[in-house]
């Protein structure tokens, strides 16, 4: 196979209510899908979507790397080693220097694009037996937690994800003990802290919630150096999410106290980086979540195949955002039912590029 052809599309989405995100609310997401084609006339499709808050790079550095890339790879012949996470392709990539959720992109239009050529579903790619299930992991709002926790529990979620760091430490003790007595014992209680507390402060939380029983906290420190002291003292679980970003995949065997860690590819790099942590944490005996970034269709079933082919058990992945777009770039929706998302029939539906929702990129 061989590349012949890219496009590259802006899209706005309107989200169903406003998002607080980085200090201010976000009331669309903003995006661009990459598209390649090979000389057999197929295309895949990619989503290159810098999350406002968290990313470093903005849309015009992302669309002028995309260029660059596109020009750079046109007429190449592609082969299976771009699946390879060590493979050449990779290590290419690693030393280009592109900004992660522009990476991502790229990626997964080339992904997309073998699994049309060679006839397979995108699970497939990421292992030889992808899982046929995919839990969800349910958000549920600090203002509305009890409610919300209990209509996640009869749903019948497996996991619940709860923002703290917001409140005091003694509120969000109690806040915490309210939705595990929600919750019983039919759900984990995963939280994310944001990096909101200081080490006294996550020390008193460690002290006050050690007997109620959540699986993890994710970034509970404003300074990550100090998490293996936390970790270590306090016997408190921790997951690392933002801390990620700032590291090589390889280097997580000096985060062997964590948990869990949250892995969200246009935060990270890419499918292949993803790969490798997930294999490393994997060694490690640490938990890999996927997890979106406010993906549209496009993203999140690359998060699914993900999720369906990662680490040696099943883990509820972070999903649950994309039910916050009022409008996709696909058709149909996904569908994500909760709380199990059937991997084989949500690849088994064809859908297609609403066209009618971009701009072309001049």
């Amino acid at each position: 196979m061989r590349l012949t052809g890219f496009g590259l599309y802006c899209y706005e989405l309107p989200l169903s209510e406003p998002l607080p995100l980085g200090g201010s609310r976000l009331h669309h997401r903003e995006g661009l899908l990459v598209e390649l084609a090979s000389d057999g006339g197929a295309a895949g499709w990619g989503e290159a979507a810098p999350l406002p808050g968290f990313s470093r790079e903005g849309l015009d550095e992302v669309i002028s790397q995309l260029r660059t890339l596109a020009s750079s790879t046109m007429g190449r012949g592609v082969s299976e080693d771009i699946l390879d996470p060590e493979g050449v392709l990779a290590r290419e990539l690693d030393v280009m220097d592109l900004a992660p959720s522009a990476r991502f992109g790229f990626e997964l239009a080339l992904w997309n694009l073998w699994a049309v050529s060679s006839g397979k579903a995108l699970p497939e790619l990421v292992t030889i037996s992808p899982r046929a299930a995919v839990p969800v992991n349910a958000l549920i709002s600090p203002d509305h937690a009890v409610e919300e926790a209990r209509l996640a529990r009869a749903a019948g979620y497996e996991a619940v994800k709860l923002k703290v760091g917001a409140r005091s430490v003694e509120d969000d003790v109690e806040l915490v003990r309210a939705v595990r007595g929600a919750l019983g014992d039919a759900a984990s209680l995963r939280l994310d802290a944001n990096r909101a507390w200081s080490l006294e402060e996550a020390e008193r939380f460690a002290r006050a919630a050690s007997a109620l029983g959540f699986e993890y906290v994710e970034e509970p420190l404003a300074d990550p150096a100090q998490l293996p002291l936390l970790a270590g003292s306090h016997d408190l679980p921790v997951a690392l999410d933002e801390s990620l970003t700032d590291m090589e995949p390889e280097a997580l065997e000096d985060h062997g106290y964590a948990q869990a860690v949250v892995l969200k590819p246009t935060l990270l790099g890419g499918i292949t980086r993803t790969l490798r942590f997930a294999r490393c944490a994997s060694r490690l005996g640490v938990r890999p979540v996927i997890s979106t970034a406010y993906e549209t269709g496009v993203g999140t079933t690359a998060l699914v195949a993900l999720a369906a082919g990662v680490g040696g058990e099943e883990v509820p992945a972070g999903l649950d955002t994309y039910r916050q777009f009022a409008g996709d770039v696909i058709r149909p929706r996904l569908e994500l039912s909760a709380p199990r998302v059937d991997v084989r029939a949500l690849f088994g539906e064809r859908r297609e590029i609403e066209h009618d929702s971009l701009r072309p990129v001049g």
